[in-house]
């Protein structure tokens, strides 16, 4: 089978290709800088957490106990407070069946569905309740006149 003048070209144009590539190859090896090596690219970062070129002192290591280390939140006992809260009814509405409950302590508005209440309400009742989390933020339950 005889090549096509179209076939001969991409090869020639390809070799040409090659041979530039090891040209530059070559070219970078020539211009190579001092200080360009991997072990001058290396970066150690010191007991402040600072950067620099020298490494760390192995006689200022730190021995760190695994069981010190807290994973998740902390000072959960410190958030745990108590659950019922005092509020006043700011709206309710009879015939959609809900409302809202302003906290006495943090003035933010609480929904409430009348799906969760054992008696009615009206609004400026005075309440105490629970809060879980709804859809849309905090829903009260439990809801008992204070």
């Amino acid at each position: 089978m005889a090549e096509t003048f179209n076939k001969k070209e991409k090869e020639k144009q390809k070799q040409q290709k090659k041979k530039e590539k090891e040209q530059r190859k070559a070219e970078r090896k020539a211009n190579k800088k001092p200080g360009q090596s991997w072990e001058d690219m290396i970066a150690y970062m010191d007991e402040n957490g600072n950067l620099s070129s020298t490494p760390p002192d192995p006689n200022k290591k730190q021995v760190i106990n695994q069981n010190d280390i807290v994973l998740g939140s902390r000072n959960i006992e410190g958030m745990i407070t108590n659950p019922i809260r005092k509020g006043r009814v700011t709206y309710f509405n009879k015939e959609k069946g809900y409302g809202f409950i302003k906290d006495l302590k943090t003035q933010e508005s609480i929904f409430v569905h009348s799906s969760v209440l054992t008696m009615e309400l009206k609004e400026n009742n005075m309440v105490s309740f629970e809060t879980e989390n709804g859809f849309k933020g905090l829903t009260a339950i439990n809801v008992k006149m204070a």
